[in-house]
């Protein structure tokens, strides 16, 4: 992964065999660090079923601005809400896509739309 790469030279990250290690210093002053597995996209799920994913750089930026923020409210502040909102639209559209249309037959077969007479 080439980006990863790029990542750790532009704010001298750490890593190990699956974690990009961001270290930072908490408001109180103390060093920590915080680990973010090697991944291309970090999905963020929310408890009503919606998801965002966001690329690796996006999450790393976010967490060096403000590291004592939970990593979802940090991509919030960073990105705003309407970013948050073309990604819940484009979501929608596609699953939408993805839905397969049923006839409601049980048999299997779709319906001609024809009435029979008697």
């Amino acid at each position: 992964m080439e980006e990863i790469t790029e990542l750790k030279k532009l704010y001298n990250l750490e890593e190990n065999s699956e974690y990009i290690i961001i270290p930072f210093t908490s408001a109180g002053g103390k060093r920590k660090r915080c680990f973010l597995l090697k991944r291309r996209f970090i999905r963020i799920a929310y408890k009503d079923g919606r998801y965002i994913d966001y690329t690796l750089a996006e999450a790393i930026e976010a967490l060096l601005k403000y590291p004592d923020m939970k990593l979802s409210e940090a991509l919030r502040l960073i990105h705003g809400a309407d970013a948050e909102r073309r990604i819940i639209a484009t979501q929608a559209i596609l699953e939408a896509e993805t839905e397969q249309p049923g006839s409601g037959l049980e048999d299997g077969n779709e319906a001609t739309g024809r009435a029979l007479q008697a």
